[in-house]
């Protein structure tokens, strides 16, 4: 195997290291604070209304938009580690 076969490689694995990591986040926060943990969430108010409601409507999908930035900020330091940043 030559050497830019094992950066693109290593690369890979990081990217989808970091992929499933992001995924899990958001998987925990829309699945857990949207329907496990709705009960106890909902003794809490955000705006009116009660907290485990607003993760399943809402927050999921915030938390998801910030996630994708935080995917691009360790894309481009990614990038850069492996140098595919042109």
């Amino acid at each position: 195997m030559s050497e830019k076969q094992k950066k693109a490689t290593a690369y890979w694995k990081e990217n989808v290291r970091y992929l499933f990591i992001l995924l899990a986040i958001w998987f925990i926060v829309s699945y857990g604070a949207g329907i496990l943990f709705k009960d106890a969430l909902d003794t809490i108010r955000l705006g009116g209304f009660k907290l485990g409601f607003w993760f399943a409507q809402q927050g999921s999908i915030y938390i998801f938009v910030a996630l994708i930035f935080v995917y691009v900020r360790l894309m481009n330091k990614l990038d850069k580690k492996y140098g595919y940043d042109e």
